[in-house]
Order: C-alpha cells, then sequence, then structure tokens
C-alpha cells in the first residue's frame, strides 16, 4: 500500500498495526513531503530524519510498541525538548544553549504509543506572538495562500498539518496560540484544562497561563494524541493528579444530552461577518437556542495582557539586561513595558482573575458547552500591521487573540473547529467547564459528522 500523505493518523495506526502498511514507508513519505513542501511553507526548523527512520525502523521489526498512533509521523514547536535538538523556542539567543539532553514528557508519551518525531517547528519569539511571524527563521506561511499568515505563536505547527506534512503536531497556547493557528489555518485544535497535560521539557513563557495540546485534521486525530498525552507527570508542578478521562470512546455519543449555548455581548462585537457567519453555522446544527454572557469578560483581557507582560518580563529579565539586541524588537519592547507595569495592577489583575474565574463557573452550572469565535477574521496578510476591529483600525499582533484571552485566562478546555470558506477558512471556539475536554470534542465530532467542521485541503497540493 502506498502511503498518502493526507491519511488521518487514526488510518495510519490502524494500517500500520494490521501490517498493510509499514511505518517505514509512513514515514518516508512523510519526510519527502516535508522536503517538497517545507521550501515554501517554512514550518520546520528541524528534521530529525535519522531519528525518525531508526523509530520506524523499530516498529516494523516489533522492537517499539506498536501502540494507538502506531507509525503516525508527528511534530513539535520548537520549544519543545527534543533529545539532541537545542531547544530555540523562536529565539536568537536559545541558539546558543547546549541541545536537550532528553525528550518533553509529552514526546515521550506520543512516542510510547507508537508516533514517530520527525522534526521541530517554526514560532513566534519566545511564543509572545498571534501572527507566525519571525525575525529569525522567516515567517511560517498559510498553506491556503501563502501571502497570508498562518497565525502564532504556533505558526509551523498549523503549516506543518495543514500543508500535508504531518497528521499531528504538538503546540502551546498561552493566549490563544493553539487556537488562533487553528483558525486562520483550517485545523482542529486542543487547548486543554490548565494543568491537564504535562508541560515538562518545555520552555516556559507565562507560567500561570501556559498549556499545550495537539493540532489535526480532524476530531478523532486530536482525541487519540489527547489521551495518549493525558496523565499526571510529577516534573510538572502544574499537572493535576487526576485521573485520565478518555475522549476517545466518548466521541460516539455526540452532543446528545449536552446543554449547548452561544457567547453573546463581548464576543459577538467587533468579528468580522465571516466570524459571525462560521458561529451561525455551528449554532444552526447543533440546534441551540440559548445565548449567555460572560461577565467583564473585557476586563478579563486586559487583566490577561498584564499578567503576561508582568510574568514574561520576570523569567526574560536576565536575557534583557545582557542581549537585549539579539531579541525581535517587538518582542523585546513588550517585555521592556511589562517589566514597567506597577505591582499593584499586578496583583489587581490577579484578583480579578480569581473573581472572573468564579463568575464564568456560575455559568457553566447551566449549560456544559459554549461557543464563540476564535479569530475576529480570517488570515490577514503576512506584513499587515492593522486591521479593522469594531469600527477602529487596530494593530494585528495583539488583536488576533480577542476572543481566545478571555479563556485561556481561567484555563477553560477548548477545541477549535475548521469552517471552510470560499478562500481562507476560519475557526470557531468550542468551550467547556474545566476538566471537560470530553464534551467539546463530543461537539466537535458532531460538527464533523455533520459536514460542517471540516480541514480544507489547500487548493493547491
Amino acid at each position: 500500500m502506498t502511503p498518502d500523505p493526507w491519511a488521518s493518523a487514526a488510518t495510519i495506526a490502524r494500517d500500520v498495526r494490521a501490517r498493510t502498511l509499514s511505518a517505514t514507508a509512513v514515514v518516508a513519505a512523510a519526510l519527502h513531503s516535508i522536503a517538497a513542501r517545507n521550501p515554501a511553507l517554512n514550518a520546520f526548523t528541524d528534521v530529525v530524519l535519522a531519528r525518525a527512520q531508526a523509530r520506524a525502523a523499530a516498529l516494523d521489526r516489533g522492537a517499539a510498541p506498536r501502540g494507538p498512533l502506531a507509525g503516525v509521523p508527528f511534530a513539535v514547536k520548537n520549544l519543545f525538548d527534543v533529545a539532541g535538538l537545542v531547544t530555540r523556542a523562536g529565539s536568537r539567543i536559545n541558539r546558543d544553549n547546549p541541545p536537550a539532553a532528553r525528550d518533553a514528557t509529552l514526546v515521550a508519551r506520543l512516542e510510547q504509543a507508537g508516533a514517530v518525531l520527525v522534526g521541530a517547528l517554526n514560532m513566534g519569539e519566545y511564543a509572545y506572538d498571534f501572527t507566525g511571524q519571525n525575525v529569525h527563521d522567516g515567517a511560517s506561511r498559510n498553506p491556503h495562500d501563502r501571502a497570508h499568515m498562518t497565525g502564532g505563536s504556533s505558526g509551523g505547527s498549523a503549516a506543518a498539518v495543514a500543508g500535508g506534512m504531518v497528521p499531528l503536531a504538538l503546540a502551546s497556547d498561552t493566549n490563544g496560540s493553539i487556537r488562533v493557528p487553528a483558525s486562520l489555518c483550517g485545523l482542529f485544535g486542543l487547548k486543554p484544562t490548565f494543568g491537564r497535560l504535562s508541560r515538562a521539557g518545555t520552555f516556559p513563557f507565562v507560567a500561570s497561563l501556559d498549556h499545550v495540546g495537539p493540532l489535526a485534521r480532524s476530531t478523532e486525530d486530536l482525541a487519540l494524541a489527547y489521551d495518549a498525552m493525558a496523565g499526571h507527570d510529577p516534573a510538572d508542578p502544574a499537572c493535576q493528579d487526576r485521573a485520565a478521562e478518555p475522549a476517545v470512546p466518548a466521541l460516539a455519543r455526540g452532543a446528545a444530552g449536552l446543554r449547548i449555548a452561544v457567547l453573546g455581548g463581548y464576543f459577538q462585537r467587533g468579528a468580522a461577518a465571516e466570524a459571525l457567519a462560521a458561529v451561525t453555522t455551528c449554532v444552526d446544527a447543533l440546534g441551540v437556542a440559548a445565548t449567555v454572557e460572560l461577565p467583564e469578560a473585557a476586563r478579563a483581557r486586559g487583566a490577561a495582557f498584564v499578567i503576561t507582560a508582568t510574568e514574561a518580563a520576570a523569567l526574560h529579565h536576565d536575557r534583557l539586561r545582557r542581549r537585549a539586541q539579539d531579541f525581535d524588537p517587538d518582542v523585546r519592547d513588550r517585555l521592556l513595558a511589562g517589566a514597567l507595569i506597577p505591582a499593584p495592577y499586578v496583583v489587581q489583575a490577579q484578583r480579578f482573575r480569581r473573581w472572573y474565574r468564579e463568575q464564568v463557573l456560575r455559568v457553566f452550572a447551566d449549560v456544559d458547552v459554549l461557543l464563540a469565535p476564535a479569530t475576529p477574521c480570517v488570515a490577514p496578510r503576512i506584513g499587515q500591521a492593522t486591521f479593522v476591529l469594531d469600527g477602529a483600525e487596530m494593530p494585528v499582533r495583539p488583536n488576533l487573540g480577542v476572543f481566545t484571552q478571555p479563556l485561556s485566562f481561567i484555563g477553560l478546555p477548548v477545541v477549535a473547529v475548521p469552517l471552510p470558506g470560499p478562500h481562507l477558512p476560519i475557526g470557531v471556539q468550542v468551550i467547556a467547564a474545566p476538566w471537560r475536554e470530553t464534551d467539546a470534542l463530543r461537539v466537535a465530532a458532531t460538527l464533523e459528522a455533520a459536514g460542517v467542521a471540516q480541514a480544507m485541503r489547500p487548493a493547491n497540493s
């Protein structure tokens, strides 16, 4: 059987386990796709060819576990440690560090499930980015139109999956860096509950806001990856000691019995027509009648900005002191601004965060799942500095996350689902209560089964 570079992870794993397809052939096809497509998309910064070939060969001879992701090629945002590679985190400064001695926990867990790592991926510098543009490695490019942004900071992860190079990629999401690229590149993305998946072996951005999760071209593939990675890890102090709750078996239940509402107010203001239309399409497909509001969502976004800027500035204080000239100037200036925020503002932002979480949890007493736009518009052009948001011309870079930040801020689990467009796709957020990833994935699976949510294959692929 000839490997299909657009095959799902579930299909690849089934065929490799059945021995109708070899892992070696699958990985060879992925490496060929990377060589052919990456020059135009700029998704990969590193390819681990020898490691991938050796792992695939081990799977084929029975020397490695042929688990639920057997033979599935995957790649990781270059803030995940990969043994033998320098963990760049999108920066120039980190390149002077020694290579990682071991793999990040989630890389190891995916390989324990049979997946095969093929490389590391481009990203915004130190994850402080929503565009997918990097001054050191160049911009990752949207596979649906290479003149347009992938979104960030996990832009390389999105380009690699949407561009047909790998079926799965790992990414991180602090304020929206899984959901924004998923929306702009037409992918399914999962930001789990804060503390659900281990961040051990990842370069941090904002410790109290950082999440990690997968990007894929189907809900089933998201669930397979999520299930393989779930479980407590004492190496990450934020990772909660909770029993894993497998998502794959829950998908067959669909959205039956779930109380679903659409978010109004803040989440309806400022979005372009295509973003609102995408939400309406999902609302109609699910038969949703209820609308709710999250109290003070705009203030939540402001508080998220304060916490992001100050925690990130503290993390990079020594680098700013020693090597300020080696930062992306936009990132450097935002970090310096964060260092100047008065302490009382930070204290108030944290107080507000506790209050806001309590208010949002009250909303979830009456609903199970919420729907909202993922981004305010389809992908802007690379280099585009401003766009119109709520009637005003606003900078693109911070405002692509206008609808994601109020949710990351309190660690809610969210699945981004893609809706095709006439030229570029756009995403919708499916939001659940803490620890209820399965509810969001069930709704995503329902929308996919109805043909509403689907990953677009690029026209030029």
